[in-house]
């Protein structure tokens, strides 16, 4: 090899020290230029969000999202980029969810495949040696949900595990198939379906790509263990700290190349689609559990899916219900699955003027009856026409004490549900009701006075699913539970169910309401005259900055003396105390609360009376999700309504006085 000799220059080092202060000059302006331009950085966070830009570009593979942090970058918006990359999107109570946007803060290709490597990573090392690992996925309509749903199904086929996939093997979602402008909604699922699937396969765990009743913008990716529930600790923890371990793309894997692995696991027997023998497995368990033999629907009402993906299921059910179809009304503009949910402006059947549409097409037709589900279908409301002709939505509590008095009435009188003679009768004493602890207590109170069982557990329904099992394995009979957010819970799955709860709730009206001589608000009235008035006040606070709600329950807790709790709050007198984060509960002996304790999280629930012997029960917690602090508020009386109302409002005025200070600081309250 020849060699060259290196040809040195005489250098004019005046020069030299001229270019170099020119030089950096250059930097400096530049930097005070990002400095300016980014007032809120250091010189280290610049930099530290120009390594995250360099991650995500080597992670991404979506054209789309990279061209996003790439413009962002060129145009050296870090204050956009910083709320993008800084901060990770974390997995907890729900699993994941969020915006639709690039980054590690938000939901894209990049953070579900990081998602799906953790939770199979965590699924092998943890399922009982000897048994195959299995996986059910199955997605709802909204923007990218089949593509995250088919990226999950990737990961878990390559890593040898059995998916048995709610969706379509064969018609690809767009970012998959260039001849398709859409998602193909007739193989989305409501959310139930996929705890259903769990339980019918005995599969180790499960992944549902929705985000419930959140705005268009978002999604999310709702984990269920093996037991059909939506997770609960240790496995949320392993869980997350699997996903923290397994951040880089399995490259070794392919697990990239949706379309080969789905051709693949297919091939191999590991990718098994199921959405058309499952529909009619659900439709069927519907039918033996749920619906009586001689059931009947005599009277005319209308039927939302709020833009989502309920009302193929439903209406199949309604096709044989009781052994004759039923008939319903559409509300043309929301039955079709739309991810944008034109006509309303939050997809959440409880917002105001959600049923507005739904209304409208009762009284144009005579109806009396309005039933709604969410657009994952998980959840359930309903409003009807009063004898005023005035139309009321019943509350989430409200459509609880139905429930609860109907189910009772069934259960006391040796009945079931449905016509499974596994099912039989099961004496009270013998039954169990749940609900969340932000839920009314008149099933206690019920409970106390009919012999059956109550118990209350923490916010969500991953405590009482998980609470129903338990019990369950004791030998009790569990035919109901619910939450306040329209979330109920009968015996076909351990979760909350839009469409079960749709369909017990016209037998119950055909009961008690078919031919107008009572009217929902009457029976309910019939139902607080044998258990006493309960009446909620429930509201929330917004917060500008989420680190406030620790402070202020900090503030709270220094109030009195610690391993006490206070004995006035205003001029409410404090009879019991509960504080879930440092795990103080006065009702007990040793002052150990019975339910689970979490001390990342702010709860404290506490019963308090006035001077005229009003007795109400409050739940003040952080959310979760959300930047707000809820509080949960219910006035009870032995001797009318607006005893409880008086004593519910009182108490919410006294907390925001004594606690809150919203002007101080900075809440804005929504009541």
């Amino acid at each position: 090899m020849a060699c060259h000799k290196t040809q040195f220059k005489s250098f004019d080092f005046s020069s030299i020290f001229v270019y170099l202060c020119i030089h950096l000059a250059q930097v400096l302006h530049i930097h005070l230029y990002l400095m300016s331009a980014n007032p809120q950085f250091t010189s280290s966070t610049l930099a530290e969000i120009d390594q995250k830009v360099a991650e995500w570009l080597a992670l991404d593979r979506n054209e789309s999202s990279r061209q996003e942090i790439e413009c962002l970058h060129k145009l050296k918006d870090y204050n956009a980029l910083s709320k993008k990359l800084l901060h990770r999107i974390s997995f907890g109570t729900a699993g994941l969810r969020s915006s639709m946007e690039p980054g590690f803060a938000h939901m894209n290709d990049v953070t579900i495949l990081q998602a799906s490597q953790g939770l199979i990573a965590y699924l092998l090392k943890n399922v009982a040696h000897g048994t195959e690992p299995s996986i059910v996925i199955g997605y709802d309509h909204r923007h990218h949900s089949q593509r995250f749903a088919e990226l999950t199904a990737s990961v878990a086929v390559v890593s040898g595990l059995k998916v048995y996939y709610l969706g379509s093997v064969d018609r690809l979602s767009p970012e998959l198939d260039s001849l398709r402008k859409t998602c193909d909604y007739t193989l989305t699922v409501h959310t139930p379906m996929v705890p259903f699937t769990i339980k019918h396969f005995g599969a180790s765990a499960g992944v549902m790509v929705t985000a419930s009743h959140n705005p268009a913008k978002d999604n999310g990716y709702k984990v269920y263990y093996g037991n059909g529930c939506q997770i609960i600790p240790p496995h949320d923890v392993g869980i997350a700290a699997s996903i923290d371990s397994n951040l880089s793309p399995w490259l070794d894997k392919n697990v990239w190349d949706v379309t080969e692995n789905f051709t693949a696991g297919l091939e191999s027997g590991r990718l098994i689609a199921v959405h058309a023998d499952m529909t009619k497995s659900y439709v069927e368990a519907i039918k033996n559990e749920l619906i009586a033999p001689d059931a009947s629907v005599s009277f005319p009402f209308v039927y939302t899916p709020m833009h989502g993906v309920g009302r193929p299921v439903f209406a199949e059910i309604c096709r044989n219900f009781g052994g004759k179809a039923i008939q319903f009304a559409d509300v043309e503009e929301q039955q079709e699955p739309d991810p944008e949910f034109p006509s309303v402006r939050f997809p959440n059947p409880e917002e105001k003027g959600a049923l507005d549409h739904a209304i409208a097409k009762a009284k144009k037709i005579g109806a009396r009856f309005v039933i709604a589900n969410d657009p994952d279908a998980d959840r359930f409301s309903a409003a009807f026409q009063c004898k005023d002709s005035t139309w009321r939505q019943l509350t989430g509590n409200e459509i609880g004490a139905l429930f609860a008095s109907f189910v009772l009435e069934i259960v006391r009188n040796g009945g079931s549900l449905g016509s499974n003679p596994a099912l039989g009768t099961q004496a009270l004493k013998e039954t169990y009701f749940l609900n969340s602890t932000v839920s009314s207590q008149l099933m206690k109170a019920m409970a106390a006075k009919e012999g059956f069982n109550y118990q209350d557990t923490l916010t969500g329904f991953k405590w009482i699913g998980n609470k129903a099992l338990d019990l369950k394995k004791q030998g009790f009979f569990v035919p109901f539970g619910y939450e306040e957010a329209i979330g109920y819970m009968f015996t076909l799955v351990d979760d909350k169910d839009g469409i079960s709860a749709a369909i017990v709730f016209l037998q119950l009206c055909q009961r008690w309401f078919a031919d107008g001589a009572v009217t929902p608000d009457e029976k309910l009235q019939q139902i607080y005259e044998s258990y006493g008035w309960f009446k909620e006040c429930n509201g929330y606070y917004k917060l500008d900055d989420v680190s406030k709600t620790e402070k202020i329950f900090t503030t709270i807790r220094s109030s009195f003396e610690p391993g006490l709790y206070p004995q006035k709050i205003g001029d409410l007198k404090v009879l019991e105390w509960r504080d879930l984060t440092i795990g103080f509960d006065s009702k007990t002996l040793n002052n150990k609360p019975i339910l689970p304790t979490d001390s990342s999280s702010q709860m404290i629930t506490a019963l308090v009376e006035d001077s005229e012997s009003r007795i109400a029960r409050f739940t003040c917690r952080g959310s979760g999700t959300e930047p707000k602090l809820k509080v949960y508020i219910e006035g009870k009386s032995d001797k009318s309504e607006a005893d409880a109302v008086t004593i519910a409002r009182h108490c919410w005025k006294m907390l925001e006085t004594n606690w809150f200070h919203p002007e101080k600081n900075g809440l804005e309250v929504v009541v």
